[in-house]
């Protein structure tokens, strides 16, 4: 509550339902679930509940995830991230699956006048990003790269 800035809160935990008031109170402008968290019947909910409170909702997917499971949502979505590593550590390597899949949501955000940002988290650096910029990507999420790097400034720029 002591800023304006828009926070994206990125819940990767188990039962994201348990602590969604706790991020809604706290202000948060995107929460952003792992759909492996929740089981499929509560999606939908855990969606409505979420807007209802006028918090932006995003669904995360791990590397090994098929983006066809998130065809139900689509239409709901205000962010799909794609996670380009397994959730829970940094500086792993960025996994090439995710280039097809940004690809793919990109068509199908087109072909269906969806709203969703593409976002993608992990391994990125000057030259992935690059890769998923020309996928279609709009927001890129680099932990590693920038506080790992001697100029901060520098490694940002290099991402844009």
């Amino acid at each position: 509550k002591i800023t304006d800035m828009y926070l994206d809160v990125h819940l990767m935990i188990s039962e994201p339902s348990k602590y969604i008031n706790n991020f809604i109170d706290s202000n948060a402008s995107l929460i952003v679930f792992h759909y492996e968290a929740v089981g499929d019947d509560e999606i939908n909910d855990l969606i409505s509940y979420i807007k209802s409170h006028n918090v932006d909702v995003g669904i995360a997917i791990k590397p090994d995830t098929a983006i066809e499971v998130l065809m139900p949502y689509l239409a709901k979505l205000d962010l799909v991230l794609v996670m380009s590593v397994e959730p829970g550590f940094g500086g792993q390597r960025f996994n090439p699956i995710a280039l097809d899949k940004i690809t793919k949501l990109k068509e199908l955000k087109q072909n269906n006048n969806y709203k969703y940002l593409i976002e993608v988290d992990g391994g990125i650096n000057e030259t992935t990003a690059r890769l998923c910029r020309q996928a279609g990507v709009d927001v890129l999420v680099a932990g590693s790269y920038i506080f790992n790097s001697e100029d901060y400034t520098k490694a940002i720029e290099s991402l844009k």
